[in-house]
């Protein structure tokens, strides 16, 4: 249906927003998004102000365009659509991992094994605990460090309420993306308080790295819990504004296509009434990703098997379940 891959500057983009919703659904029953009113309950103008969680981006920069089209990473375009945990370079692997440890939604099926591992979000660990008790940043990790558009996501407690999300739509290094957007979406999603040390214990990291990204010509050209959306439309003042969801996310809250984007044009600030032609004027791009989750729990776990085979002189942090 009109599709064509990502290309050029349009995927150039780069944009501050978060992968998690925290628990709240859309206002009216399913499909009450129609033409007029679709979406009108949803608060917020953007990332920051929203109780919704994904942000549109109201400042884009542009970035690094390097191999985002597709894969991004070694074995060029496929679909993320695998269930395998891809081998872990030295220092950490799957032995002795939780059943709870696994990639999450929007990594289906497929020959291809991952790139996205349990050691990425170790990583994400070390490098939060070292700021937050004053080490040297970890040495340099040994998983690849191939470019990938990437997310990181911070969820706290049982119930897994969202902490912080942030991460970019330009294709980074990993050790160098996994550290700045660590940080960035621990201590500076302004949705939230920057992280302490007390809340690290009842945290969940995951890492979403995001690939096949493709135009499509119609707004509904998308699978629910298959494909992340981004759209880019213009306001009723006529600005640009651009806004996205991971691919998790409609599935986690229930949503229709109809409610996914009607949501997302709330998020990125459209306040006039939502109409069906207003939707076929968004450009629509989807794309996947391959996610992985990890626990506090499972990260101590994790560093008390490889104990020090990851290179960090620091001892190993306390862990107090759900204190």
């Amino acid at each position: 249906m009109g599709r064509k891959r990502c290309v050029g500057a349009d995927c150039s983009k780069m944009a501050a927003g978060c992968c998690g919703v925290k628990k709240q659904k859309l206002s009216g029953s399913p499909g009450s998004g129609g033409p007029g009113g679709a979406g009108s309950g949803v608060a917020g103008t953007g990332h920051c102000g929203s109780d919704l969680g994904i942000g549109s981006s109201s400042t884009v920069v542009a970035g690094n365009v390097n191999r985002v089209n597709g894969l991004g990473g070694p074995g060029g375009s496929s679909s993320s659509n695998t269930s395998a945990l891809s081998p872990t370079p030295g220092g950490y692997n799957s032995t002795g991992l939780s059943p709870n440890l696994s990639p999450g939604p929007g990594s289906g099926s497929g020959a291809r094994k991952m790139v996205v591992s349990a050691e990425m979000c170790c990583f994400c660990f070390d490098v939060l605990y070292c700021h937050l008790y004053g080490y040297q940043p970890p040495r340099t990790p040994r998983f690849t460090n191939d470019p990938y558009p990437l997310f990181v996501t911070w969820k706290i407690g049982r119930d897994k309420r969202l902490r912080g999300c942030i991460g970019t739509f330009s294709a980074m290094n990993l050790h160098s993306g996994l550290r700045e957007y660590t940080l960035t979406s621990a201590l500076k999603d302004s949705r939230f308080p920057p992280m302490t040390r007390d809340e690290l214990p009842r945290l969940f990291c995951s890492v979403s790295l995001l690939t096949n990204f493709e135009d499509v010509g119609d707004y509904l050209d998308w699978e629910v819990g298959v494909h992340g959306i981004r759209i880019e439309f213009f306001n009723e003042k006529g600005s640009k504004r651009t806004a996205t969801y991971l691919p998790e996310v409609a599935k986690e809250q229930g949503w229709d296509h109809i409610q996914t984007i009607d949501s997302l044009l709330r998020k990125g600030g459209y306040k006039a009434p939502i109409t069906n032609d207003f939707r076929k004027t968004i450009k629509l791009t989807r794309y996947r990703s391959e996610k992985m989750t990890m626990s506090y729990a499972e990260y101590i776990a994790h560093r008390q098997h490889h104990h020090y085979q990851n290179g960090i002189g620091h001892p190993l942090p306390p862990y107090n379940h759900y204190s």
